[in-house]
């Protein structure tokens, strides 16, 4: 027992002295100061303690948006001694493995799309230009990669209180996104006086592409197999298809040697139920119920009045990705970083009846999407929760004159 205790004791002054290192580095000390530190007191940490590391100080309150600075240093100081933590071995199918074979396709992607900014140094002519389009319309595809770590694993991983990670990682996907899309406008409304500044934004997407590859399998990957469950990497396999996989189609399904579905977040309710619900204009079977908001021409989510995403409507062609493992999740996880205080505020607009409802739009590729966020009351005028209501109103924007069913 004396021998347990104290490497209990160790381990948490090890964790205690990785903390001050990194507080350091907060101060402004640089990555080759502390790093002789970190050497001589670590050579050995695990990814799931990193992540640790960062959800403490989290907890003790030093703000998301420093930690996330802080992410890329972490890496570098942490990158030697991560690279000497053997990876966990898993059969073909399994979630991580295919993030893996994803990031495989990514890393020969960006290679390829490196060798053609080598070309652009030098030759800027149109047919360099057009490759350039096309790679950079590929590595788009990274989107799906990312909404499927977003939505799929981090939702799991609050559940086990493991926020911090995942939290800064979402912000790190939104950075390369808007970095990606913005690249994309320029090669493709490029002229020559926007050479030097497409040139250094496509450095440095590429690069950040392959920091969160490196930051995904030395420390989220490893850490979410440590905390996850067989049946929750069961879970996460159903539904990434129906985000979709980067670049790859993955050819072997792994299934858990005990899988527990009765456990399961997709269960269905439906089962549940042998009769009739009944509503005040009439009556219908839960079944029923589900295949009329599944073929609506919208998309509807409701979130109750403690924030908890209690339903999403699962029509066939969603404007905004919903994964069944959302079910039962804070709403303010369900937003990227950036636009958790907007959420918020709007939420205790609804509760305290300032507002009922708030509107938004915007395009999104070829749709014009309206959003709507509706308060739901109770016959007492009590708030129960948000309706989300999103719709894509192009179409209806060419309306005009009549048609009747008569006609």
């Amino acid at each position: 027992m004396a021998f347990l205790s104290e490497l209990i004791n160790n381990r948490e002054y090890r964790k205690e002295k990785i903390k001050e290192i990194i507080l350091e580095l907060h101060q402004g000390k640089t990555v080759e100061e502390v790093k002789s530190k970190f050497n001589a007191l670590v050579k050995d940490i695990a990814p799931v303690e990193l992540a640790a590391i960062e959800q403490e100080l989290i907890n003790e309150g030093l703000p998301m948006e420093e930690v996330r600075r802080l992410c890329d240093v972490h890496l570098a100081v942490f990158k030697k001694a991560l690279d000497k933590t053997p990876e966990t071995q898993l059969s073909p199918g399994h979630p991580i493995h295919t993030f893996k074979l994803e990031n495989r396709a990514i890393e020969k992607l960006v290679q390829e799309t490196k060798d053609i900014l080598s070309q652009l140094r030098n030759d800027s002519s149109q047919a360099v230009i057009l490759q350039l389009r096309e790679k950079l319309n590929l590595l788009w595809d990274v989107e799906k990669h990312y909404s499927k770590k977003e939505n799929l694993l981090f939702p799991f991983l609050e559940k086990y209180q493991v926020t911090g990670p995942s939290k800064i990682m979402w912000s790190h996907d939104d950075e390369i996104r808007d970095l990606l899309k913005e690249t994309k406008r320029m090669a493709t409304n490029y002229t020559p006086d926007l050479r030097n500044e497409l040139e250094n934004k496509l450095e440095l997407v590429l690069q950040k592409i392959q920091d969160m590859i490196a930051k995904e399998e030395k420390v989220l990957f490893e850490t979410a197999l440590t905390v996850l469950s067989e049946d929750e990497w069961y879970h996460i396999m159903q539904d990434s298809d129906e985000i979709g996989y980067c670049l790859i189609e993955p050819q072997n399904e792994w299934r858990p040697v005990n899988l527990n579905v009765s456990d399961s977040v997709h269960g269905s309710e439906a089962d549940k139920f042998k009769g009739y619900i009944k509503f005040e204009t009439g009556v219908l079977k839960p079944k029923e119920i589900e295949l009329i908001f599944n073929s609506l021409p919208v998309d509807i989510t409701f979130v109750d009045k403690e924030g908890i995403v209690k339903y999403f409507s699962a029509s066939k062609d969603r404007i905004f990705v919903r994964a069944r493992s959302i079910i039962g999740r804070k709403v303010e996880n369900c937003h990227p970083p950036a636009s958790v205080e907007i959420v918020e505020k709007l939420v205790a607009d609804f509760a305290s009846g300032k507002k009922e409802h708030e509107d938004f739009w915007l395009h999104l590729g070829d749709k014009y999407v309206f959003i709507r966020y509706i308060a739901v009351r109770d016959e007492k005028g009590e708030f129960i929760g948000v309706v989300e209501f999103t719709q894509d109103i192009k179409p209806l924007q060419s309306i005009t004159g009549e048609k009747r069913i008569a006609d």
